[in-house]
């Protein structure tokens, strides 16, 4: 089962993170909530709390697929604030491994450089921080190993994408049916 790993920090956007990691368990994906404050009970931007599996200093990245990053803030900017995860976001992005990111998530992707020559998407106020990347105002956009997404109204479409880019085209339109997403 190919392994998607979803980093958690206080502040997350709820729907964002829940949403996709519902759609992703749906699609047949193995996925880790991984929390990068110490602690695995965090909570959300809207005062939701949340365990996530497993701490990032535990954690073996080295067999996944995708990394994913539910936006929200301060969870972003908390996510941010993580040397580590920062590291493996580059790390994944040399091997041509897959990368995804959410509302106000893909400003540490265009922190990194990761966004050059690419088409994103983020949540409005947050275009500027796409460094070197075209904005499409689109809820979800995938360009080559990197997955948008504009913010909380697209969570679902955007675990369809990442179920789509992971398990393929039917998986994730079978997903869909199941959530009354298509009929």
């Amino acid at each position: 089962m190919k392994k998607v790993f979803i980093f958690l920090a206080d502040g997350f956007e709820e729907t964002e993170a829940v949403a996709a990691t519902d759609v992703m368990l749906r699609g047949e994906l193995d996925v880790t909530t991984v929390s990068v404050t110490g602690k695995l009970l965090l909570t959300g931007t809207h005062g939701i709390q949340v365990n996530a599996r497993t701490l990032f200093e535990n954690t073996d990245f080295s067999e996944g697929e995708m990394l994913v990053l539910p936006g929200g803030m301060p969870g972003a900017s908390n996510l941010n604030a993580h040397g580590g995860l920062k590291n493996l976001l580059k790390q994944y992005a040399q091997e041509g491994k897959k990368l995804a990111a959410i509302c106000a998530a893909p400003l540490i992707l265009g922190e990194l450089d990761l966004l050059r020559g690419k088409k994103a998407t983020a949540y409005p106020g947050f275009e500027s921080t796409l460094k070197g990347a075209e904005y499409v105002p689109a809820g979800v956009v995938k360009d080559g190993n990197i997955i948008t997404g504009k913010g909380p109204g697209f969570a679902v479409d955007f675990g369809l994408a990442i179920v789509e880019e992971l398990q393929g085209t039917a998986k994730a339109r079978a997903v869909a049916e199941g959530l009354l997403v298509v009929e």
